[in-house]
C-alpha cells in the first residue's frame, strides 16, 4: 500500500484536484479544505527557475503544489503547525511527484525551527488565518479552527515572520480578507515597498471580499492599486481570465 493511500485511510482524507486535474490533493473530509484562495495565491508569486519559495501556513500543500506545477524549476519549503496536515502535504508532494522540490517542515512561526534561516528565501507566500481571535464564530472542528482563526501568532506576528524570512528585494505575497487590508498595510509599512494590491471581485458590480497584496522587502517604490480580477460572470461561471488561472495554471 502506498504512503498516499495509507494517509487517505488513516487521516480520513479524500482526493480532490486543482488546476484542471494537474494537481492531485488529499484533503481531510472534515476540517479545513482548500478552495480557490491558495490557487490564486500561487498564481501571484513572481517566482523563476532556480529560486526558493517559503509557504507560511502550508496546510495540505495546495499553494505549494500549484506553484511547483506552474514553475517547474522552483523549490518550495512549507511550514505547517498541524502535524496531520503536514503529513498530508508530504503525501501530496509524493502523489504529484515533486517530493524533491517541495519540502514540508512541521513547526510554529512563533518559535520556528532552526532549519528555516532568516533572509534565505527569494519569495514568501502566505494564506494566514482570516479571523481574529475572539471575534466571530469558531469552527467546531479543531483543525479548521486552527487554520481559520489566529492563534498565538496574530496577523502582525505572521507578517513579521514572513518579512524576516525573505531576502532583501525579495517578494512577499499575501491573500487575505479585503476588510483587513488596512492592518496588512500597517504591518508592511517601513519594511516592504513596491506594494501591489489586487482586489478579487466575486462578480460584476460586487465588492471585493479578498485581496492579494504583494511587495518587496527593502524597496521604497510607491504602492499601486491594480484593476483586480473579476472571478465570476453575471451568470455565475468563471470569467475567462479566472478560468485561465484556476484551470490552466496561468500566472496572475
Amino acid at each position: 500500500m502506498s504512503a498516499a493511500v495509507e494517509a487517505e485511510e488513516l487521516a480520513g482524507a479524500r482526493e480532490d484536484t486543482l488546476l484542471g486535474g494537474r494537481v492531485r490533493l488529499l484533503q481531510p473530509v472534515a476540517g479545513y479544505r482548500a478552495a480557490i484562495d491558495p490557487v490564486l495565491l500561487a498564481a501571484a508569486v513572481p517566482a523563476k527557475d532556480g529560486q526558493l519559495v517559503l509557504d507560511v501556513g502550508l496546510g495540505v500543500g495546495a499553494a505549494a503544489l500549484c506553484l511547483a506545477s506552474r514553475c517547474s524549476g522552483v523549490r518550495v519549503t512549507g511550514i505547517e503547525i498541524q502535524p496531520e496536515l503536514a503529513a498530508l502535504a508530504r503525501n501530496n508532494a509524493e502523489l504529484n511527484e515533486v517530493s524533491g522540490r517541495v519540502e514540508v517542515v512541521v513547526g510554529d512561526i512563533v518559535d520556528p525551527p532552526e532549519s528555516l534561516r532568516p533572509d534565505s528565501f527569494d519569495h514568501v507566500m502566505t494564506n494566514p488565518p482570516y479571523q481574529e481571535a475572539g471575534r466571530g464564530n469558531v469552527p467546531p472542528v479543531a483543525s479548521k479552527a486552527a487554520a481559520n482563526v489566529e492563534g498565538d501568532a496574530d496577523l502582525q506576528e505572521w507578517i513579521k515572520f514572513c518579512v524576516s524570512m525573505v531576502r532583501s528585494r525579495g517578494s512577499i505575497t499575501i491573500i487575505h480578507r479585503a476588510d483587513r487590508l488596512d492592518a496588512i498595510l500597517a504591518c508592511l509599512s517601513g519594511r516592504v515597498g513596491e506594494v501591489v494590491i489586487t482586489p478579487l471581485w466575486p462578480g460584476p458590480e460586487k465588492a471585493a471580499r479578498r485581496v492579494i497584496v504583494r511587495g518587496r522587502k527593502g524597496v521604497k517604490t510607491p504602492l499601486t492599486l491594480s484593476p483586480g480580477l473579476i472571478l465570476h460572470t453575471a451568470d455565475g461561471g468563471y470569467t475567462d481570465t479566472a478560468e485561465a488561472i484556476l484551470r490552466d495554471g496561468v500566472g496572475l
